[in-house]
């Protein structure tokens, strides 16, 4: 099973904005939601504050394994599995048969699982100082990118953006 991050970031690695992305980015949200649900079955992890920040129109979000980190061992909902650490959670999605496992988010989540994952799909938003939630400082240089595509600002993206993946070494 393939194990893949998903982040939006800004010029300075901000990713979260008072509990919600600090920024509105229909190109963004459209891949976002293509490549996790995929062609086939995948799980998306997640930490607590991320999952009560998704509108309950999109929670569970559909199509995939819904995997929510916790550390409080009583939280539990019907529409979402939970684990209280990195390895329980890629267990959980390699038994249910996932092909592949995102990991979308917060801040902490994404340091637990840094080190495991093999991708990472990257949108740099080009703003910044747009919150006080940033992704872990991580040595790029270890990493190979390539870029894929970039957006223009329109009436459904507020910002410019640059997407890319990064590979391990």
């Amino acid at each position: 099973m393939k194990i893949s991050m998903i982040v939006a970031m800004d010029e300075d690695g901000c990713i979260g904005k008072r509990g919600n992305l600090p920024w509105r980015i229909s190109s963004d949200l459209s891949r976002f939601r293509r490549l996790t649900e995929g062609d086939g079955f995948n799980a998306v992890v997640m930490g607590r504050k991320t999952w009560d920040s998704l509108p309950d129109s999109f929670r569970p979000l559909p199509e995939r394994l819904n995997i929510v980190m916790s550390r409080d061992t009583t939280w539990s909902h019907d529409d979402a599995e939970s684990a209280l650490y990195p390895g329980r959670a890629i267990e959980i999605a390699y038994a249910d048969g996932c092909e592949e496992c995102w990991i979308i988010g917060g801040g902490q989540i994404y340091e637990m699982f840094l080190e495991h994952v093999d991708e990472i799909h990257l949108t740099t938003v080009h703003t910044s100082n747009s919150g006080e939630v940033f992704f872990p400082v991580w040595e790029r240089k270890n990493w190979i990118e390539t870029k894929i595509e970039e957006t223009e600002i329109d009436e459904k993206n507020e910002f410019r953006t640059t997407y890319s993946t990064w590979k391990r070494k």
